[in-house]
Parts: C-alpha cells; structure tokens; sequence
C-alpha cells in the first residue's frame, strides 16, 4: 500500500436537528458510504450472474447445477475463515483510508480478471476462472470488513453512530438487492448477456475507487503492530482479545446468532418460493425485496427510536420480534393448499400470501433493530487499538455460525421437516438463545426497560444529556422524586450507571430485582448498619477508579412534599475517597422534573405505586442535565443551587 498525501477529516460536527441522511451530504461519510455500497453491489452482481450462468447457461460435467450455488457460496465466504484475522491487524496498523484504496485497487485487478473469464467462450476456462474471482472478491471483502466498522467511530460522534451504522446497513442491503436483480437481468440477455456482465463489474469497481479517493484519512490506532500472518494463532489471539471486555465478546455471539438465524432463512427462500408458496423465480425475488426492505427500514428506524444514542435497549425488542414473526411465518405458510407454479400477480392476489409477507417484512425489521445497536456498542466500547481486530473476531464468528445454520437446515431437511417447520425452529430457538443472552449480559434487558419506561410509559424528554461525558468517570448528582429515578436516568446515559441508593428500596418487589440486576450499590445509615454503610463506599471509589458513571441521590430519600430537599454529605465522602485514589471525577448535577405527583412518585396525601394511571397515560416528564462542575469547587448548598436551578426551568 503506498503512501498518499490527503486532506484529514474535520472533527465530526453535530448538527442542532441532525438527521441520519444529513451524513450523505458530509464528506467524511459520504464517500465512505457509497465505496462499501459500490462493492457490496458488485460482488452480488458478479456471484449472482455467474450461478445463473452456470444453473442455465453452462454445461460443467464437475459442477453440476445443483452444487453451483452451494460452491460458489462456500468459496465466498471461506477467505472470512481463513484472512479475517490478518485483515483486522492491517486496519490496525494501517490508515484506514489507504487500507480502502488498497482494497478497491484489488477489485478492480479482480474485476479485469473476471471479465477475462465473461468474456471467454471457452467453458473450460469460463468456470475456473471464475471460481477463482469468487475467491479472490471474498478476499476482497475480507480486508475491506473490518475497516468498514473501524472507520465509523472515527468518523462520527457517539451521537451519530447509531444512525451512520444504520444508513452503512440499510445501504448494505439495497445494495445486495440491487446487485442480485441487476446481475440476474444482464446475464440473461441472449448472446451478450456475460459481456455486459463483465463490463458491468468493471464499472462498479472503478466508480468504487474513483469515490474512495475522497475519503478523509483516519489515522492509524496502532502503527507499531507487528503482523501475525499466522492465521490460526492470531484467530485465536483475536478471539481471546475480543473476549477480555466480556460485554463485547457477548455482543460478538449475539451479532453471530442474528447471521445463523437469518442465514435459515435466506438460504430456504428459492425452496420455501417454490415448495410451500408455489411461486416462480419472480416470487423468490420478490421475498428477497420484502426481505431486504424490512431490513434496510429496521436499521434506519434504529436512529430514531433511539434518539441518536447508542440504544441497546432496542436489541431485546429486536429479539422479540424476531421470534414473533417467525414463529407466525409457521402458521401462516404451513397449511397452504397445493397449487401449480405462480407468478408474481398471481401470488399477489391471494390474501394469504400477504400474511407470509408481512411477517417477513416484519421478521426482517426486528432484525435491523437487533443488529444495529449491537455493532454500534462493540465499535463503541472497544478498545480503539484494537477495534478492527475485535471486528475481524467478529467475521470469524459471523462465518462459522452461517456454515454451522446451512449445516444444521440440511440435516433437518433430511430428516423430514418442512421448511415451515425449520423457520419455527429458529424462532423457538431465538426466544431462548435471546434470553440466555440477556441474562448473561443484563445491560441489554436493564437498557430495554429504561426504553420501554421513558417511551411507552412517559413522554420523557432531555435537555442537556451532551453534558453526560462519553468516557472516563463522573459522578452524576440527581434530585430523587420517585421510585424509578434511576430508570429513567439509565434511559437518559448511552453508558450504563453504577447507582448509590438506599437499602430499603432492595426490598421492593421487581425494583429491588432489577437494582440488584443493575448493581446498584445499597446503602444503610452509618448507626443503623456501619458496615455497610463504609462497603458502600468503598464499592463507589471503585466505580470511579474504573472509569465509570456512579449516581446519587444528594438527597438521601425520596421527597414527600416534591420539593427539593437538603444535600447530605455522602457526595462529599465519595469525592474525598476518590481524590485519596488520585481520581478527581467531574459531578455534573441534573434535575427531573415533572415527575412528582405520577404513579411511582409520593403524594402529599398517600404512598406511592397505589394508584395507576392517576395522571394518566403518557405523562411528561423531563431530565435537565446541566454543565460539569470539577470535584474540586463542588459544596453540597452549591450543588443544590445548581439542581435547583436546572429544576426551575421545567
């Protein structure tokens, strides 16, 4: 790779009412954006025409028709397995923006090559060389994978990843789309078709290259690696690497398992077209287009269900829908009458095929909504040294769970079960693997209650939450009005919170389930339990020493009249415990506002959680989170004024 001289990227600039498709007119995404969708198009183009032609056009004693597809796919994905580890130290070591250029310089040698094989008459050397381009384009994506996700968090704010990793996935999929439908209409055309083929391949991988010229750099995260070509040791170091931030290595096999169940399906739907719809080659294209579409809106959607965070709340609704919808694909598909082969109109008019759609398309957009958060948190939270290693780790995965799902389907096939049977398969088979997966990792579950609470439960609004740093720990000083103030507050943070709160409230059914789940730390009154009251603060020194969020209550207890209480001094302890441990974290106080008086809060005149709905449904209710205060000038009365202030602005 040689080394170019180029403007660097800006710092990312967030907008006042940005919005995901803002990034298309940016240059330090735009370029970006339509390499990876040049690319993801042409290798499905080429795949695409070449398994045509050999099922239609192509007569090969040693590959018959109905091995084709199953070969091509297997050589495609076979450099994941064995280069991913050595693609993820290159976009290490390298700057990223040379690695693309170099990767798209490798398209188009490819490209040349493959139209040699298009264009030859002779079918002898026709599918080899073919068979070879195959190889060499999943090379090709091979390297260009890890720098796709390792370059976004380099691009874009916190606040914009969620919404670039949906338009880079929603761009992913038009783009396979796109590529099968073109590829399968050219190679199609009587004599010429392989020429256009060919031609067409050539074009993509030029215009991809011609637009990755105007890609800002993003410097490397660790020049001084040293390569290990070896790629069985380094698969394994990756893997073991990827596996020392635990939530990270989760979030890996849950991103794995979304690729082995959504590999069920696409891998059955020319079968399921053909054998249960009793559809055409144009209704499998149709399934395909309903299919890509849920997933391209579920990864655009990310973004605003989230409200340009980080959402991994969104992962667990994603999971449920996703077994909902296959589990209904069952029902809907099974007792289909026989019928003779139909085209699309035909298949359109039936009201019954417009329920298999429908759950696809709705099977297919839980899934975005699955994925996009998830790939989102794993560039966020690794380490940046080795984010494309930790991604590389991820396509290892990503492959062997594909391979084991095309293994696992035909067994099941050959065993007898239907196609619909398989698809209830993998939706029981979602619903536990997804819980399994959220009790090993809870923040996803807390996350998706603090969602469902600030959405579904209240209209909750924040202003300020900018002031919540991104990294490095602080200490997050809030008024306390009701019983789920902390659940809001998560709701609120892209990062989780370690919380201080009273003992007694450990004692509350489903709350005190749900701090334990959160590890919130519990305090007792120095007379009432002393012990607990110094391990209290000894689990919030270490909090901080680990670079976490902790939050307290200043005020000690819930409020009984809804107004602001006196701060104790419990903040000061933590702050001086800190200083002891050479942390100095930033307090940065914050308000709720509107809560008081709603089901979870006290009333003058009674208790909380005894009458629902008394305020009725959807409620307002806010946050104001105002600027950090350093350690050094916090006072309790100071502190107080500050969260007043911050209250009185409603």
């Amino acid at each position: 790779m040689s080394a170019e001289v180029v403007a660097t990227a800006p710092p990312p600039v967030v907008h006042e009412h940005p919005n995901q498709f803002d990034l298309l007119r940016q240059r330090r995404f735009a370029p970006f954006f339509w390499t990876q969708f040049s690319g993801a198009a042409n290798d499905n183009l080429f795949k695409f025409a070449f398994t045509v032609m050999v099922t239609y056009q192509l007569s090969v004693s040693w590959l018959p028709p109905a091995m084709a597809g199953l070969v091509i796919g297997a050589l495609f994905i076979l450099p994941f397995l064995l280069f991913s580890a050595t693609s993820g130290q290159l976009t290490d070591k390298f700057e990223k923006t040379r690695v693309i250029r170099f990767v798209k310089n490798l398209e188009v040698v490819i490209m040349l090559i493959a139209a040699v094989g298009f264009l030859s008459g002779n079918v002898n050397v026709q599918v080899p060389v073919l068979l070879g381009c195959t190889f060499l384009m999943g090379l090709h994506s091979t390297l260009f994978g890890p720098v796709k996700f390792a370059y976004l968090p380099q691009a874009l704010s916190e606040r914009e990843l969620t919404g670039g990793n949906g338009m880079v996935e929603m761009g992913t999929f038009v783009a396979i789309l796109l590529g099968n439908i073109v590829g399968g209409l050219i190679v199609a055309v009587p004599q010429v078709g392989p020429d256009y083929v060919a031609m067409a391949c050539v074009m993509l991988a030029l215009v991809g290259r011609v637009v990755a010229q105007f890609i800002p750099q993003a410097p490397a995260t660790d020049p001084g690696l040293t390569i290990n070509w070896n790629p069985v040791t380094e698969t394994w170091r990756n893997l073991k690497l990827a596996h020392g931030n635990i939530v990270v290595f989760r979030s890996l096999l849950g991103i794995s398992w979304m690729w082995f169940f959504g590999a069920v399906f696409l891998s059955q739907f020319p079968s399921f077209a053909k054998e249960v719809m009793h559809g055409n080659e144009q209704v499998a294209s149709l399934l395909l287009v309903v299919f890509s579409i849920g997933i391209g809106t579920g990864s655009l959607l990310c973004e605003v269900l989230s409200r340009r965070h980080v959402e991994i709340g969104l992962v667990p609704l994603g999971a449920i829908g996703m077994s909902v919808f296959a589990i209904d694909l069952y029902f809907a598909s099974r007792g289909l009458p026989p019928a003779p082969i139909m085209g699309m109109a035909t298949f359109m008019s039936q009201h019954a095929h417009w329920r298999v759609m429908m759950d696809l398309a709705l099977l297919s957009l839980f899934a975005g909504l699955y994925s996009v958060p998830m790939y989102a948190l794993i560039q966020l939270r690794s380490q940046p040294t080795h984010r494309a290693r930790i991604i590389a780790a991820n396509n290892i995965l990503n492959a062997l769970f594909m391979i084991a799902s095309a293994l696992m389907a035909g067994v099941l096939l050959k065993t007898g079960f239907t196609i619909p049977q398989i698809f209830l398969l993998a939706g029981l088979a979602n619903a536990v693997v997804a819980f399994y997966i959220f009790l090993l990792v809870p923040e996803y579950l807390l996350r998706f209650i603090a969602w469902f609470a600030s959405r579904c439960v209240y209209r909750f609004k924040v202003a300020g939450d900018e002031h919540i740093p991104a990294q490095g720990a602080a200490v997050l000083a809030c008024n306390h009005v009701s019983f789920v103030d902390a659940v809001l507050l998560m709701a609120a943070s892209p990062r989780p919170i370690y919380f201080v709160m009273d003992h007694r409230i450990f004692k509350i059914p489903v709350l005190g389930w749900l701090f334990r789940l959160a590890k919130a730390i519990p305090i007792a009154p120095r007379a009432e339990d002393p012990v607990a009251y110094e391990a209290a603060f000894a689990a919030a020194a270490q909090v901080l020493r680990e670079g976490n969020l902790l939050a307290i209550f200043p005020e000690g207890s819930i409020t009984k009249d809804g107004q602001l209480q006196p701060f104790k001094g419990g903040l000061m302890k933590i702050l001086e415990t800190a200083r002891q441990d050479g942390v100095s974290p930033p307090v940065i106080p914050m308000a709720l506002t509107h809560l008081w008086g709603s089901f979870f809060s006290r009333v003058e005149r009674g208790g909380a959680m005894v009458r629902p709905f008394r305020r009725g449904m959807f409620s307002r209710v806010g946050l104001n989170v105002g600027e950090a205060l350093p350690a050094a000038q916090v006072q309790p009365e100071a502190l107080r004024a500050r969260v007043a202030g911050l209250l009185a602005q409603g």
